[in-house]
């Protein structure tokens, strides 16, 4: 593990113990060997360290491409093990990089919603999730978190005392012909269930 993706993972969680007690409902599901793809509910910017600190091993991020232009964050998010990702179009490096990373037997964290939602509530998946599980064909890791919404939601400057739950799902392999679609039918269906998987778990 990278010393400054190490370091970055231990000063969160002290920072974190000040507003929030923090816990794992099916932690035994996290320690598996081989990539996957984590699919995560995704409601603050949150979201990316608490799922970072329930795996022992590093994991890897998507952020927006433009972040990486400043040279300080940008040497940042690399070191966290972040993937540059254009969200306004179609990303094929992304891709491939995902992909990749897979293929060594990384872990890749991937929101289906595709962005934050406004009200603390699942929405919709984007089909750009089902394209990387049908061109990756790893096994997919629904997990829910719970409370990062009442920490940091949109338009909140400081985060408030909440505490904070990730339930861990069934580690899932799709079967892309149980589905009988091709192309973006395939992908948004994969994105559905993925959603739908999501949306079962509860604390």
């Amino acid at each position: 593990m990278d010393i400054v993706y190490r370091i970055g993972r231990r000063l969160f969680r002290e920072v974190a113990r000040g507003f929030t007690d923090f816990r794992v409902i099916g932690a035994e599901k996290l320690r598996f060997d081989g990539p996957a793809l984590i699919a995560c509910n995704h409601v603050s910017f949150l979201d990316p360290p608490f799922v970072g600190q329930a795996f022992e091993e590093a994991i890897h991020y998507f952020a927006r491409k433009t972040l990486f232009d400043h040279p300080l964050a940008g040497w940042v998010l690399r070191r966290w093990q972040a993937i540059p990702i254009d969200r306004d179009k179609p990303d094929a490096s992304a891709l491939k990089q995902t992909i990749r990373l897979l293929k060594e037997g990384k872990k890749v964290l991937i929101f289906p919603e595709g962005t934050r939602s406004p009200d603390g509530q699942l929405q919709s998946a984007e089909a750009g999730v089902g394209l990387f599980i049908a061109k990756s064909q790893v096994p997919v890791l629904p997990v829910r978190i719970f409370g990062t919404y009442d920490c940091f939601p949109r338009g909140c400057r400081f985060p408030q005392k909440a505490d904070v739950t990730l339930v861990v799902g069934d580690l899932w392999q799709p079967d892309l012909p149980s589905f009988g679609k091709t192309g973006k039918d395939l992908y948004q269906a994969l994105a559905d269930e993925v959603m739908h998987r999501i949306g079962g778990l509860s604390r």
